[in-house]
C-alpha cells in the first residue's frame, strides 16, 4: 500500500529525529474511545503545547503518535484542592465557638433573672417595675428611663419622675400592668404599697417563675444546638478535625449543664421567695 504526505509536511521532519524529544508523552489504558474522551480529559488537568496527528489503538491501549504531546501540568490552577487547617487555626475556631456560645449563655441568664425579678414577693424591689412601660411622647419607653425608683422600706416603692408631666402617664402603666399594686399619685411622687400575696397569688407565680426557667433551659439547649451546627460546618470544610469536633461537643455539653443548673439555682431562690409568708 502506497503512502502519502501530505505535501507541506516535509520528509525530513519523519525521516529524521527531533533535536528536542518531548518532555513526556500521554498514554491513557482503558476504553478511551478515541479523541472526544481524551479531549474531556486533558481540559481538566493539562495545557497542550501540540495536537495529536494521529492515533493508535492496541492492546485495548489508546496512545498517540506524529508529532510528540507535550504536557505541563498547572498545579498552580488547579480548583478544589482543599487545605487542612494549621494546628493554631483549628484552636482559635474550636475557642471562638466556645466564646460566642458562653457570651450568649450569659444573657440567657441575665434575662431569667432579669423577668424573675419583675414578679413581686414578699419584699419590695425596683426591679419588679423593670417590665413596665410608659407612653412618653407618643413612644413607649421603660418606667426606669424615665424615673427614679427607690424602696423607702420593705413594703413600698417610690417612683420619682424625671419630667412630672409624665405622672399621668406612668401611674396609668402601673395600672394596666399585672403588678397587681394601686399607684398613689400625689403630683410629686408616685407611691406603690405592696399588698400581701395570697396563697392562690403565690401558687399561680409559681408556675410562671417555672416557666420562665424552663423557657431559660430551652434557650441554652438551642444555643449548644446552633454552635454544633457551626462546629458540623467546619468539620465538612477540613477546619475542624473530628477528634476536635468530638472533644468541641463534649465542652458544649459541660457548658450547657453548667449555665442549666445556675438557672435551677436562680428558680429556686425564686421560689423560696415566694413561699416565704
Amino acid at each position: 500500500m502506497a503512502t502519502s504526505f501530505c505535501p507541506t509536511t516535509p520528509v525530513r521532519s519523519i525521516l529524521q529525529p527531533q533535536q528536542n524529544p518531548p518532555k513526556s508523552l500521554l498514554f491513557l489504558r482503558g476504553s478511551c474511545n478515541g479523541g472526544p474522551d481524551f479531549v474531556k480529559c486533558r481540559l481538566s488537568a493539562y495545557s497542550w503545547s501540540s495536537a495529536a496527528s494521529c492515533s493508535k489503538i492496541a492492546n485495548g491501549a489508546a496512545g498517540f503518535c506524529g508529532k510528540p504531546i507535550v504536557l505541563r501540568k498547572l498545579l498552580q490552577r488547579r480548583r478544589g484542592v482543599v487545605r487542612a487547617a494549621t494546628i493554631e487555626e483549628i484552636e482559635a475556631q474550636k475557642s471562638l465557638i466556645e466564646k460566642d456560645s458562653k457570651g450568649r449563655m450569659e444573657k440567657t441568664i441575665d434575662t431569667v433573672r432579669s423577668n424573675f425579678n419583675s414578679i413581686r414577693t414578699g419584699r419590695s424591689n425596683p426591679a419588679m417595675l423593670d417590665k413596665i412601660e410608659v407612653e412618653y411622647y407618643g413612644s413607649p419607653v421603660s418606667l426606669k428611663s424615665i424615673a427614679q425608683i427607690s424602696t423607702p422600706d420593705a413594703s413600698s416603692l417610690l417612683v420619682q419622675p424625671y419630667d412630672k408631666s409624665s405622672l399621668k402617664a406612668i401611674e396609668k402603666a402601673i395600672v394596666g400592668s399585672d403588678l397587681g399594686m394601686t399607684p398613689n399619685n400625689d403630683g410629686e411622687v408616685i407611691r406603690l404599697t405592696l399588698p400581701q400575696l395570697t396563697s392562690e397569688r403565690r401558687k399561680e407565680f409559681l408556675k410562671i417563675v417555672a416557666k420562665l426557667a424552663e423557657e431559660g433551659k430551652v434557650a441554652l439547649r438551642n444555643i449548644r444546638r446552633d454552635a454544633l451546627k457551626a462546629c458540623e460546618k467546619l468539620e465538612k470544610e477540613k477546619k475542624l478535625s473530628e477528634d476536635i469536633a468530638k472533644d468541641l461537643s463534649s465542652d458544649l455539653q459541660k457548658l450547657t449543664d453548667e449555665y442549666i443548673k445556675k438557672i435551677d439555682a436562680i428558680y429556686k431562690q425564686k421560689e423560696k421567695e415566694l413561699l416565704k409568708v
